[in-house]
């Protein structure tokens, strides 16, 4: 073995080729000092190393390309990493320390939703209004630098206008800590972040109290409701709309229901991705039955269920239709309204505690009971059948709605 000097280095042959023809790597050792090598890339690129035993594993750690570096200079600095090495040092690790201590806010927050793969697109997109919206000039802070002070003055600030959102900002915050306390190590395997700055908000209480919304559309307010419904320009809309209420389906589970998903011949429908991630299949009641059956006529081609109408995918959040529904009410009412009302009247006809958890995809992890109960859509078409009759009672408009 030769003494990796600049001449000698400058002398060296192209990368070898192997039978296919392509360039290999090429690897030169010093001959004065055991450890120092050359690697030449197959691309011709030449970079410093030092191999050496680590924790009983033999490990090659980089040192820097031959330009950046001249011959001498990586010399001195292998003989630095094997004295090191010598000492019990791990020089790969202590540079994933080092790396580790200098993350920002956005780059752990961008590795927390790279590696929370559980999470849905609506779900990513609310955490990133969260940091984005209230925690912007915090992306380039480094987390080791984010104090308990800067979280809860930052909490206290976002809460004068929006409690709401203040609280949570703070939990995406908390979620990126806690994955941060479990991935980030120094050279020893130890935690670069040692505490949760967020958690000062828990001990202290100060997390603001948020009443859970109740509003919701009362018996005698249906017929109003219909009759807004029935205003509405685009029946697409207005179909949509009804289909929530006599279903209790989230907003985006309906929009997104396609016609592969229904089966007007056994009369149900699925929902396969839900918030929980289990599909969700529900009987059709004779109303929905009806309303499937007329829109199917009106576009068997289509794929979505209530297509938008460019007709280019599915019906997007349509809030203004649903503003018009409440003006013509005199009333605010929002889409999760419609969700509350099914499962309101769905209790009140007293239809049995696990049947409703059925038709609401409702999933508690600490019921034992519920994880024996096999789920049979044929169980729930009497208690649909209920709920629709109860609706269109209310409303007192049985022979308008059945035709629409």
């Amino acid at each position: 073995m030769s003494k990796l000097t600049k001449s000698y280095i400058d002398r060296l042959p192209l990368p070898k080729v192997d039978a296919n023809g392509k360039p290999c790597q090429s690897i030169y050792r010093d001959g004065t000092l055991p450890g120092f090598g050359l690697l030449v890339g197959s691309g011709g690129t030449k970079s410093f190393f030092v191999e050496t035993r680590i924790s009983g594993k033999v490990r090659r750690v980089s040192i820097g390309k031959y330009g950046h570096l001249t011959p001498v200079q990586a010399r001195i600095k292998a003989q630095e990493l094997l004295g090191s090495i010598v000492l019990g040092n791990d020089p790969a690790a202590d540079k994933r320390a080092v790396t580790a201590k200098a993350t920002t806010l956005g780059a752990a927050f961008e590795d927390y939703l790279l590696t929370r793969k559980d999470l849905k697109p609506g779900t990513v997109k609310n955490y990133r209004k969260c940091v984005d919206g209230c925690l912007s000039d915090w992306l380039q802070t480094r987390l080791i630098d984010i104090t308990k002070d800067m979280v809860q003055k930052r909490h206290s600030d976002i809460g004068k206008k929006a409690p709401a959102r203040a609280n949570n900002t703070m939990r995406v915050l908390r979620a990126v800590f806690n994955h941060a306390l479990a991935k980030y190590e120094d050279a020893k395997g130890k935690p670069v972040i040692t505490i949760n700055p967020v958690e000062r908000i828990s001990r202290t209480r100060a997390w603001y109290p948020i009443e859970r919304r109740r509003t919701l559309i009362k018996p005698h307010e249906l017929p109003a409701f219909f009759k807004a419904t029935q205003e509405l320009a685009y029946d697409v809309t207005r179909d949509y709309i009804h289909f929530l209420l006599f279903t209790g389906l989230r907003k985006s589970e309906g929009a997104s229901l396609k016609w592969s998903d229904v089966s007007l011949e056994d009369r149900t429908f699925t929902i396969p991705d839900t918030k929980n991630r289990e599909p969700h299949t529900l009987p059709l009641s004779d109303y929905l039955f009806d309303l499937l059956k007329s829109r199917k006529d009106e576009g068997s081609d289509r794929i979505w269920v209530f297509p938008s109408p460019m007709l280019e995918g599915p019906l997007r959040d349509p809030k203004q239709a649903m503003a018009q529904v409440g003006e013509g009410m005199g009333k605010h009412v929002t889409f999760h309204d419609l969700r509350r009302t099914f499962i309101t009247i769905a209790e009140s006809l007293d239809i049995p505690a696990y049947a409703l958890k059925q038709l609401l995809n409702h999933r508690n992890p600490n019921d034992v009971t519920a994880g024996y109960i096999v789920s049979d859509v044929n169980r729930l078409k009497q208690p649909m059948e209920k709920i629709s009759s109860f609706i269109l009672e209310a409303a007192n408009s049985n022979e308008e709605l059945s035709s629409v």
